[in-house]
């Protein structure tokens, strides 16, 4: 089944780094027997484009996510740099170890998988994975481009409230869903993860 697995630019990063990597939640998008129920027309590449866009989605809640630990974090930190300025009025800081801020670009990972299973429960189009993905499943990764960065920053900041019901947050995420991802071959993820 080919599926779609919403992603971080981090998540892709774990994923060259590591040859696989792991669903959050174990959870992907697929053209689904719901998902075809679901729409009275449409081709099967039709259809595959909605369940993509489901994923992009919910790559905008996993940017979010990133983006709140790494404020956590940095809050934690100022608290932990003041105490220790006053301890011994050293300003210095050991970065290792640290996670890069959040890049606000959506991707998705196209993957061919066995084993999901149909999540009706959730959504229309949703699976859940039985395990990680590794590198030779990706069909192939699709990434937002740089002229979609303020966009997707300002759409992960409303996008519950867009799930909601908000109007105007459901703008602001049209205006996010408005860019295509680009495509990406497998064997080009290492290099697009290099420029970014």
């Amino acid at each position: 089944m080919r599926v779609y697995v919403p992603a971080t630019i981090s998540m892709l990063q774990t994923l060259v780094a590591d040859r696989a990597v792991a669903a959050v939640n174990r959870t992907a998008f697929a053209l689904t027997p719901g998902l075809r129920e679901a729409y009275s027309t449409g081709d099967d590449d039709e259809l595959a484009e909605v369940a993509m866009a489901e994923a992009a989605r919910a790559a905008l809640r996993l940017i979010a996510a990133e983006a709140d630990a790494d404020n956590s974090t940095a809050e934690a930190d100022a608290d932990n740099s003041t105490a220790e300025a006053d301890a011994d009025n050293s300003t210095e800081e050991d970065d290792s170890g640290e996670k890069p801020a959040p890049v606000f670009r959506r991707a998705v990972i196209a993957a061919d998988v066995d084993g999901a299973e149909l999540r009706p429960d959730l959504d229309d189009a949703v699976v859940r994975l039985a395990g990680p993905i590794e590198y030779r499943q990706i069909a192939s990764v699709h990434v937002d481009l740089a002229e979609a960065e303020d966009a997707v920053a300002k759409a992960v900041r409303v996008v519950d409230a867009a799930d909601l019901g908000d109007t105007d947050a459901e703008f602001v995420l049209g205006d996010a869903e408005d860019h295509e991802l680009a495509w990406y071959a497998a064997q080009e993820l290492p290099f697009l993860i290099e420029l970014l």
